[in-house]
C-alpha cells in the first residue's frame, strides 16, 4: 500500500526532505505547501510534484494524504500539527516538536487520543557511529554509564548574513532557542544512548546581545543562545551538557561518556552526518582508538541512499522515515515518536523552571 506524502516547507523540507521520502519503496510525495499560492505553483513545477498547496490545514484535511510532513517555526506549527491529528494523518514532525510545554501537551493529548503515527525529525539516532555507538552501549562496553560531557555548539549569527534563511530565530515568540533547537537533538540522543533523566539543573542565557550584519543593520535576539545543564539519569550517569549557536569557531558535536569499564567519544566538526560523525573508544588498559563502523550501519538493503549521500542528512532522515512507514504498515515502530517528544519537551520545561528558579528539578515536578 502506497503511502502519500505532503509536505509543508519548500526550503529545507523540498531540500533534504523530499530526497530521502523518494528514496523509501512504497512511498509517493504527492504534494507541497507553501503559505503563498505562487510559491507553492513553482515548487510544485520545480520539484514535479502532482499537487500544491498555500493552506497547510487544507493539506492537513485532504483524504488523499496519508502522511504529513511539517516545517516552518514551531508556533506556526503547533495548529498544523493539530488538525492533522485531528484528521487522523500520520506525521513527520520538525524539532522542536512545540513552541512550548503547553503545545507539547496540547499536542501529546490529541495524539493519545487518535491512531496516528507520529516521529520527530531528530534523526542522530540513525547516524551510523551513533547507532553502532548504542549497539555497544546496549552490548555492556563502557560497564555501567557513570559521568561524560556533551557538548552541542556552532556559529549561526556571530557573523550575520541576511540571506540566511533562519534569521528568524530572533523571534521570542516562534518557539526556538539554542537548547530547543540543537539542544533538543542532542537531548533526543542522549535519551536513546542512556535512558531517561531524573533530575537536572540548568543556566540558560543570551550572551550574543547583538546580530551585526555587514552593511550595519543590527537585531536584537529575543532568544536565548548558550545553555549549561548538568543531567542526572535515572540509571545514575551524570552528563554536562553545554549548547549554543553563538560560538565563534564553534567546536561542534561530541558526546565523551565513560563507564566503569571504558570510555567512548563521538564527535563532529558541526552538527553530525553520516560522513563526517565519528566514535572512538577503549577499555581499560587499552588506548581510546578508532572505531571502524560495520558496513550494515552504512548501507541498508531497500534504501535508495547511502551513508555518502550528496545531501548528508536525506541517508538518516531516510531510515527514519522507514521506520515509520513500518509502523504505519504494523510491521515495527517509529523512532523517536510523539510519546517521547513529550519527554523530550517535558526536558524543556524543566530547564526552563531550573534557570528561572536557580535550583534543582526533578522531571516528575512537570506534568
Amino acid at each position: 500500500m502506497t503511502q502519500r506524502v505532503g509536505i509543508v516547507s519548500a526550503g529545507w523540507g523540498a531540500f533534504a526532505h523530499l530526497p530521502a521520502w523518494r528514496a523509501i519503496p512504497g512511498v509517493e510525495v504527492t504534494a507541497i505547501c507553501t503559505s503563498r499560492e505562487e510559491t507553492a505553483k513553482n515548487a510544485q513545477s520545480r520539484l514535479s510534484l502532482p499537487r500544491a498547496f498555500w493552506n497547510a490545514e487544507e493539506l492537513c484535511a485532504d483524504p488523499d494524504i496519508d502522511i504529513v510532513d511539517l516545517g516552518t517555526r514551531p508556533s506556526v506549527r503547533l495548529p498544523m500539527v493539530l488538525a492533522a491529528l485531528k484528521h487522523g494523518k500520520h506525521i513527520y514532525n520538525a524539532s522542536p516538536h512545540a513552541p512550548d510545554w503547553n503545545g507539547a501537551k496540547a499536542i501529546g493529548g490529541a495524539f493519545a487520543n487518535g491512531r496516528s503515527i507520529g516521529v520527530v525529525d531528530a534523526f542522530c539516532e540513525y547516524i551510523p557511529a551513533l547507532r553502532h555507538m548504542k549497539h555497544m552501549v546496549d552490548d555492556g562496553f563502557l560497564g555501567d554509564a557513570l559521568g561524560g560531557t556533551c557538548r552541542f555548539n556552532i556559529s549561526l549569527f556571530n557573523a550575520p548574513d541576511k540571506r540566511f534563511p533562519y534569521n528568524w530565530f530572533a523571534d521570542g515568540s516562534a518557539g526556538v532557542s539554542a537548547v530547543r533547537n540543537n539542544g533538543s537533538h542532542a537531548l533526543y540522543l542522549l535519551t536513546h544512548l542512556f535512558g531517561p533523566v531524573a533530575e537536572l539543573v540548568a543556566d540558560d542565557s543570551r550572551i550574543l546581545a547583538q546580530w551585526v550584519f555587514p552593511d550595519g543593520d543590527i537585531i536584537v535576539p529575543e532568544t536565548n543562545d548558550f545553555a549549561n545543564v548538568i543531567l542526572k539519569f535515572e540509571s545514575g550517569l551524570t552528563m554536562q551538557m553545554q549548547i549554543s549557536w553563538s560560538m565563534p569557531l564553534h567546536d561542534g558535536f561530541l558526546i565523551d561518556v565513560f563507564g566503569a569499564k571504558a570510555r567512548m567519544v563521538a564527535k563532529s566538526p558541526t552538527f553530525p552526518t553520516a560522513r563526517d560523525c565519528t566514535l572512538e573508544a577503549g577499555q581499560l588498559g587499552a588506548e581510546l582508538a578508532p572505531v571502524a563502523i560495520p558496513n550494515h550501519f552504512k548501507v541498508v538493503e531497500g534504501i535508495g541512499v547511502d551513508w555518502q549521500a550528496d545531501i548528508a542528512p536525506s541517508f538518516p532522515m531516510a531510515l527514519s522515515m522507514h521506520a515509520m512507514v513500518e509502523a504505519i504498515l504494523g510491521r515495527g515502530k517509529a523512532s523517536p515518536d510523539f510519546a517521547r517528544a513529550l519527554q523530550i519537551e517535558q526536558i524543556q520545561e524543566a530547564i526552563r523552571l531550573s534557570s528561572a528558579e536557580r535550583r534543582w528539578v526533578a522531571i516528575s515536578e512537570i506534568n
